[in-house]
């Protein structure tokens, strides 16, 4: 199969909390502390699983440190697409929405640290 997608996926163990959710006619969405286990990363996105059902086209704020770089990202995350996995959850795909390109070097040194 060939690989469609832009940049590489890099596997990643971190745990975030989200509390909310917003789309950008102003329409928000609380939710209570919900936590994500996130599993891949790239300089596009992120995947996650989680047992809160997260709609698509919401977005959500993150700050996601690199343990091998101690470096942190402070992004606005669109929620693409999601997948029942069972009695686990969910499983999704999600974009960075406007990350600056001056991030790139952040993923090419987790990357080499793998």
């Amino acid at each position: 199969m060939n690989e469609k997608r832009k940049y590489e996926r890099l596997p990643i163990k971190l745990v975030l909390e989200v509390s909310n959710l917003f789309k950008q006619d102003g329409i928000q969405i609380d939710i209570n502390q919900a936590e994500i286990e996130v599993f891949d990363i790239s300089k596009a996105g992120i995947g996650f699983m989680s047992e809160t059902k997260f709609p698509e086209g919401y977005y959500f704020n993150a700050r996601i440190e690199f343990e091998t770089t101690d470096e942190i990202i402070l992004s606005v995350i669109k929620v693409l697409y999601s997948c029942p996995i069972g009695s686990a959850g969910y499983r999704y795909g999600c974009e960075f929405v406007g990350l600056p390109s001056m991030y790139d070097h952040f993923f090419d040194e987790y990357k080499a640290k793998l």
